[in-house]
């Protein structure tokens, strides 16, 4: 069986950390560089939820896409949920790996990930990385569908391939506007707006758009309407997990090392239900107290 610190030196090299934004908190969370590892668990999020299913698994590596400790911490006590999670962790001899940023600019990466689940042949990245002399690592993808289809379509396509969640996909937009092109970015994207016009593109599917940006974004470009396809966040990074741990596997393979890597099914989507609006009550009428934005 490999160390924790090989099977990382392996980690590093598909994820490098210094890739990573400055922001970021991206490497080892916890673990003994010394212990053997045979079984690896992949995950969206370090939650308890995923702590408790590696414990169950046997997994003495637990490698999730989101930080732990983003803004930093000075205290693991196992009064907060985060630091319960680090007790058991370490109580259970399991270590935590973070790639977050630094996997969604690899090659291959979190978009390129998202855009394979979506059947899409990715042609370049959305913003490349001035670092890449190939022009290949970057953030999100420029793709193209084999066959054009409308932007309901589309978005019917990417309910069906993505993981079932409470919200499914939203669309904005013409439902019947053709779709050839589409820019795909694995969580947050309404701060790459501006990319996605430079593009060209269809259709930009990624998650957590807020209301202002995309109605902005909306009215920017009426000369030319641009769908936005907003999925979940866990669910449009989620085909990372699977990308990841076959590369490890194939790591494992090419070493010797035997490792059994898993992928986590489990929903860690903050959002539990949806109840579709009718509205069938509501009448349009002025309010005198004014409305918040």
């Amino acid at each position: 069986m490999p160390r924790l610190s090989e099977v990382l030196t392996a980690l590093d090299a598909l994820w490098p950390p210094e890739r990573a934004e400055s922001w970021d908190a991206v490497g080892t969370v916890c673990g003994d560089p010394d212990a053997e590892v045979d079984r690896v668990l992949f995950a969206v999020d370090p939650v308890g939820e995923i702590a408790e299913e590696a414990v169950r698994t046997g997994a003495q590596l637990l490698v999730t896409h989101h930080p732990l400790y983003l803004r930093g911490t000075t205290s693991v006590a196992a009064t907060t949920a985060k630091g319960r999670l680090v007790h058991q962790l370490i109580k259970n001899g399991i270590a935590l790996h973070v790639a977050h940023t630094n996997a969604d600019t690899a090659d291959p990466g979190v978009s390129d990930a998202l855009a394979g689940a979506l059947d899409l042949r990715v042609l370049r990245p959305l913003v490349p990385d001035a670092g890449d002399p190939e022009g290949r690592r970057g953030l999100g993808r420029v793709c193209e569908l084999a066959h054009p289809l409308s932007a309901r379509e589309f978005a019917a396509l990417a309910a069906r391939r993505l993981p079932a969640t409470a919200q499914g996909i939203r669309l904005a937009g013409d439902p019947e506007a053709p779709v050839r092109t589409v820019a795909v970015s694995g969580g947050s994207g309404d701060s790459l707006f501006g990319a996605v016009a430079a593009a060209g593109v269809d259709a930009f599917l990624t998650a957590d758009l807020r209301h202002h940006p995309a109605s902005e974004f909306a009215a920017d470009h009426a000369h030319r309407p641009l769908a936005l396809l907003d999925a979940a966040h866990w669910a449009t990074e989620w085909p990372w997990c699977e990308l990841a741990a076959a590369q490890l596997d194939e790591i494992s393979d090419r070493n010797g090392w035997g490792l059994r890597v898993h992928v986590s099914k489990t929903v860690t989507d903050p959002w539990t239900a949806h109840a579709a609006s009718h509205g069938a009550a509501y009448e349009a009428a002025p309010d005198p107290a004014g409305a918040p934005n």
